[in-house]
């Protein structure tokens, strides 16, 4: 059982470890729902003592042991509730009863960044460039903690209330110091390595990133095709067409190219990238995109 005080609750640093609180689901104030997911529903929620505002993700134990995803949870939840960054979702702690298990979490208060791409198409140079430093900040983070992603799409990524991004789902993300041959992610951001089944390191979450700055600029993602076997086969040729339409900046393609590189080795490092003049020139050194 994972216990941590939440923000503003100075009471029960005073409490022996022994007494220490052990939620359970009459701590909270549950409201409205914030989203479904593939195992279960996140709410919003308040705990009662703090008046601290989460959100509650509540999976239903039958429908994990059934996708047989209990140990890629426990993972999850081992990684997350270790990480302290402004750009990644909070993990505050978790308990369970008889049918479910709840995780705490941080409350991202504008939501989903896929729905924001879906309403606005494409984003503007600035706003693309803001995310994806903010993003490469985040993961320069995880790999310096041996954490590697595995699954940066716009899925998984929220909004908190200042404008900011949060990386918000580590389902597949890895605790390793070894390189490692699973299969996982998303078809359209895997990277040629992943395709191939051959070994791969931190440097997949470069070229998802990279497929997601392409996705930001143009509504789309860069090898997408109408069948699989297609996409794959572009993927693993590198086959990196840039629209006309929406107009992107010769820098923003710069930069993409630069990530978008079969040879892991090769592509732009996380701190280079920060230093890329595309970045230099749009991102708001702040990391917080005002809408």
């Amino acid at each position: 059982m994972a216990t941590e005080t939440l923000p503003g609750d100075k009471a029960s640093s005073e409490v022996s470890a022994a007494e220490k609180l052990r939620w359970t689901l009459n701590d909270f104030d549950i409201g409205k729902p914030l989203g479904r997911g593939k195992f279960g529903h996140v709410y919003l929620a308040r705990e009662k003592k703090s008046n601290h505002i989460v959100a509650l993700k509540v999976l239903f134990k039958s429908q994990l042991k059934q996708s047989q995803v209990e140990h890629q949870l426990r993972r999850e939840v081992e990684i997350q509730s270790h990480l302290r960054h402004p750009n990644i979702l909070r993990l505050y702690g978790y308990f369970y009863d008889q049918t479910r298990v709840y995780l705490i979490l941080e409350y991202a208060a504008k939501g989903e960044l896929y729905k924001e791409l879906q309403k606005c198409k494409y984003f503007s140079e600035k706003r693309a460039a803001t995310y994806i430093s903010s993003l490469a900040r985040a993961l320069i983070y995880c790999h310096g903690k041996h954490v590697i992603h595995r699954d940066i799409k716009p899925e998984n990524l929220l909004i908190g209330a200042q404008g900011e991004l949060k990386i918000a789902d580590f389902g597949w993300s890895v605790h390793t110091f070894n390189r490692r041959r699973t299969m996982c992610g998303t078809l359209d951001y895997l990277p040629p390595e992943m395709v191939e089944s051959v070994e791969h390191d931190a440097n997949v979450d470069i070229w998802s990133l990279g497929v997601l700055c392409y996705e930001f600029l143009y509504g789309v993602p860069p090898f997408e095709a109408k069948e699989h076997s297609d996409t794959y086969r572009r993927i693993v040729k590198v086959d990196l067409k840039f629209p006309p339409k929406p107009i992107v900046s010769s820098s923003a393609k710069d930069l993409i190219s630069q990530m978008l590189v079969k040879d892991s080795a090769q592509r732009l490092p996380l701190h280079k990238l920060l230093e890329h003049p595309w970045i230099v020139q749009n991102a708001d050194p702040s990391g917080v995109y005002r809408v």
